[in-house]
């Protein structure tokens, strides 16, 4: 009999997606009626897809890593760095911000949440994936990687070790 992984229900994949786009949605059309300049719409604007791009890339880094795929400490330590500065920086510009206490806490939390639904959406899309290579449903999954060390994706039918080639 196969093992059968659960794979992350629709539901949670839903709402995963939802609060992504949601909470990006929100922060953009609440950044675009601001009464602020251009100069500090564009902060907010590059902030936030620095912030996006820096969680989806940490949480690779530790997922990576967990899985034993190889990982320089490096781009670890980057990613970490660049998740970090995402969320200083907006402290900074919010903090210094002319804003009310209200639109600050606005922009806060619609940060907050884009950036945790990034990793949760990522988060599913890699858990498909593995669950999908691990049960033989992957179309484009020809072999299994010879960098991914999961016992359950090794198999003799599929892994050569007397033939480099």
């Amino acid at each position: 009999m196969a093992l059968k992984f659960p794979k992350p229900t629709n539901a949670f994949i839903g709402a995963s997606w939802s609060a992504l786009l949601i909470g990006s949605f929100i922060y953009f059309i609440g950044l675009w009626n601001a009464d602020v300049g251009l100069g500090e719409k564009g902060y907010y604007v590059v902030l936030m897809l620095f912030g996006l791009y820096s969680v989806v890339s940490l949480q690779k880094s530790v997922r990576d890593r967990q899985e034993e795929i190889p990982t320089s400490d490096l781009y670890h330590g980057i990613s970490w760095t660049a998740v970090l500065l995402s969320l200083l920086l907006m402290l900074i510009g919010l903090w210094n911000a002319t804003f009310t206490l209200a639109e600050k806490g606005f922009y806060g939390i619609t940060f907050a949440m884009s950036l945790f639904a990034a990793v949760t959406v990522q988060k599913n899309i890699r858990d498909i994936k593995v669950i999908d290579r691990i049960e033989g449903n992957d179309p484009n999954n020809k072999a299994s990687k010879p960098w991914f060390k999961s016992d359950l994706l090794k198999s003799s039918s599929n892994v050569n070790t007397d033939n480099p080639d």
